[in-house]
């Protein structure tokens, strides 16, 4: 038994090369280890006997000569991970920001602490920015729209996270309040337009509101493009509020307070409801007097995406648009990282065509939110497809640079 095991071990070392030219040729050499090293049915020492590397292994001499190798190309930021591998700059500093103007900047916001079910968003920006690590300016051409959006007219950053307390509410939310006025304030890299526009990373939903703060300021009223499978336009009195006001700001009751503080334009939509509802028609009372009108999950199967494109388009019109996108708008099969999962939602695929479909749109700022890496999949299917959605976002505005 023991002779066999050795000839069959011999054979598979043979076949896979492990066993150098001398030792095939001097079995004695491989197989006659010292015995009195041997304890009696061990034969481990027989196996370390036969596996030895050749001693001369062939090296591959490079022609270049070592000045010639470059490594200053891409090693500024080589390491770091920012979404799609963009520059980096901390828009928040004066003085690194003095000098490096901006179009369009990434900012993260992580902050989960509005949250009603799951926590965890306070990572998504970090999730988000992993899933992008594939995508690179120089390899970014569409074979949908023929455009790359890191090679057109816009000088695109990103800014990092914005640092927002964990402890408490009011003051991260002011701490956000302030990164967007500050990010959104200084000027754009091209001297036709007067401010950048901003692509926040979530973070729980209740982020959306310091963006639509910022949005005012700098725009005006706009017209929300909501992609959810919640309202998220709750009155604060029915989730959180009961409790005290500062339960009642929430991801469940920013966009009530966002039309409470005339943010928004009444030409508001949703797209991708399913989620339940507090009271049988109450909520809905108050969501269309917040301005919202409602594309419903199932509604997709009746009228297809091209349907969904054309009545977003007929709700916004000619308005100033903010887009912002729960990631749990996609079913769970797509996206089972995010707080408050429903299932019967979107594909990817049927998301990322109805956002390409409304190309031309005048885009002035976007998110997407509640990203909660730890429910991910190993093969991180929520973070590819957030990293993708920004992707898109990023091509709205650059296809259509937006004046004031």
């Amino acid at each position: 038994m023991v002779d066999l095991t050795i000839m069959y071990s011999w054979n598979l070392l043979l076949i896979f090369g492990a066993i150098p030219l001398e030792a095939k040729l001097s079995q004695d050499r491989v197989f006659t280890p010292d015995q009195k090293l041997v304890p009696p049915g061990i034969h481990n020492a027989v196996c370390r006997e036969i596996w030895r590397f050749p001693e001369n292994l062939p090296r591959t001499q490079s022609t270049l000569a070592i000045d010639d190798v470059d490594i200053m190309t891409g090693s500024q930021f080589n390491g770091l991970t920012t979404y799609a591998n963009l520059p980096y700059l901390n828009c928040l500093s004066d003085k690194e920001a003095e000098g490096n103007r901006y179009d369009i900047a990434i900012l993260g916001a992580p902050f989960d602490t509005g949250v009603t079910a799951r926590p965890g968003a306070r990572y998504g920006p970090r999730g988000i920015r992993i899933g992008s690590e594939r995508i690179a300016p120089d390899f970014a051409w569409s074979v949908y729209t023929g455009r790359n959006p890191f090679k057109s007219w816009a000088t695109i950053v990103d800014c990092g996270d914005v640092p927002l307390t964990w402890l408490d509410n009011n003051v991260a939310l002011a701490q956000l309040d302030k990164a967007h006025t500050v990010v959104s304030g200084r000027k754009a890299s091209n001297d036709s337009f007067a401010h950048p526009r901003i692509i926040t990373l979530g973070g729980d939903h209740t982020t959306t509101l310091s963006a639509l703060r910022s949005t005012y300021e700098r725009w005006g009223k706009v017209s929300v493009i909501h992609f959810d499978s919640h309202i998220d336009t709750w009155d604060p009195k029915v989730l959180g509020g009961g409790i005290s006001d500062y339960a009642g700001l929430n991801h469940g009751t920013f966009l009530h307070i966002a039309h409470e503080e005339g943010l928004i334009c009444h030409t508001s939509i949703h797209a991708g409801i399913r989620g339940p509802l507090a009271r049988r028609k109450g909520d809905m009372r108050n969501d269309v007097r917040c301005g919202f009108s409602t594309i419903k999950a199932r509604d997709l199967d009746k009228v297809g995406a091209a349907g969904v494109i054309s009545q977003i388009r007929d709700r916004v019109r000619d308005s100033k648009v903010y887009i912002s996108v729960d990631i749990d708008v996609l079913d769970p099969a797509f996206a089972p990282a995010t707080g408050t999962p429903e299932v019967g939602g979107w594909t990817t695929r049927e998301l990322l065509t109805i956002l390409d479909g409304l190309n031309g749109l005048d885009i002035i700022g976007a998110d997407v939110v509640e990203v909660s890496p730890i429910y991910d999949t190993s093969g991180q299917t929520t973070a590819l497809a957030a990293a993708e959605v920004v992707l898109s976002l990023i091509e709205l505005m650059v296809e259509n640079p937006v004046k004031h």
